[in-house]
């Protein structure tokens, strides 16, 4: 079963020291009929990825191969450019004494 669930993370890295992930990167917490939770950690510096649910039972994992259960890193927004941290800037140094309006209930938390 770990080495099933080290499959998903075969293509992804540890984001501080960029060790891949392997079997040992997995720590099963609990299992049960349809639900597993386990831990995965970098066994190269010990950073915690946290806790994950998967709602699969052994029995769908059998009807994968491994390639069918690499996850796949999807495009996300642009990083952030040195225009938008200007902009940032810009915006937060115009605010007059109107700026509470941007935080919800803020007259409510005195």
């Amino acid at each position: 079963m770990k080495r099933k669930i080290a499959t998903l993370f075969k293509d992804l890295c540890c984001s501080r020291c960029k060790v891949s992930f392997d079997e040992e990167s997995v720590q099963i917490m609990r299992e049960e009929d349809s639900m597993l939770v386990f831990k995965l950690t970098c066994e190269g510096c010990g950073k915690s990825f946290g806790v994950a649910f998967l709602g699969i039972s052994d029995l769908d994992l059998k009807n994968y191969n491994d390639e069918d259960l690499v996850l796949q890193v999807q495009d996300g927004p642009k990083p952030i450019d040195e225009n938008d941290v200007l902009d940032a800037h810009k915006f937060i140094k115009e605010l007059d004494g109107g700026w509470k309006k941007f935080i919800a209930d803020f007259e409510g938390d005195n």
